[in-house]
């Protein structure tokens, strides 16, 4: 197809893709003539891909390249691709120094070694985590997250189903990305959902002959909607 077609199929402007070949986050097409290149399905998956770690995971061109390069580099096995768009999808944590977070570390890798993960040493998420126990313990708030551990494991085991490890790699990493930001997303909104419903049902504000989980204000907004009767 011609890069009009693949601006069309995509969805990307002309002008984006061709920024995007011009920074290489897009490999070039296959040269038929002079000024005319002919481009496949690779594109288009490289293209969603690119979309899916710009407009969902915000990350930086820098980042995306990142990403890309070990996408196309075919002696990096599918776990170390996938660990790539993993980690530039978290913050960056920058270690501190002393027995604190030597402590804070060290309860971060007592946690790993209890789910039983397999984690490599130098992964951004053993830091970000060992940041955030840090961070816990100095508001003077429990940093027993086992229950927490325990749960991110049964939801990551469903997460990798989805993902498909026999695709091509573009595809892997695009259903990891969206999965992980898009999911991650929902499951925050969840928990929020879920306090609200406790907080009302723990301090009586849901009679217990009131329908599931539906609080007085909702009743009533649903008389209010429905006007009068008779």
């Amino acid at each position: 197809m011609r890069i009009s077609e693949l601006s069309t199929r995509s969805g990307v402007a002309l002008a984006t893709i061709k920024y995007y070949l011009r920074e290489g986050l897009l490999h070039q097409g296959e040269q038929v003539a002079a000024t005319r290149a002919e481009y496949d399905d690779s594109h288009l998956r490289r293209l969603r891909l690119i979309r899916a770690l710009l407009e969902v995971g915000r990350l930086p061109v820098a980042a995306i390249k990142q990403v890309v390069e070990a996408v196309e580099d075919e002696t990096l096995p599918v776990h170390q691709v996938l660990g790539t768009a993993h980690y530039a999808l978290g913050p960056t944590v920058e270690p501190e120094s002393g027995e604190p977070w030597d402590a804070a570390l060290a309860q971060t890798d007592a946690i790993i070694a209890g789910q039983g993960w397999t984690i490599t040493p130098h992964a951004p998420t053993r830091a970000e985590l060992a940041q955030t126990l840090l961070t816990l313990r100095r508001l003077g708030m429990s940093t027993d997250v086992t229950r927490y551990a325990e749960a991110a494991r049964r939801i990551a085991r469903d997460d990798m189903d989805t993902i498909p490890l026999d695709a091509p790699r573009e595809s892997a990493v695009e259903a990891l990305v969206l999965g992980t930001v898009l999911y991650g997303r929902a499951l925050d909104t969840l928990r929020r959902m879920a306090h609200e419903s406790e907080s009302a049902h723990r301090l009586g504000l849901v009679p217990e002959d009131s329908p599931a989980g539906e609080a007085p204000e909702a009743r009533a907004a649903g008389k209010d909607q429905s006007g009068p009767t008779g």
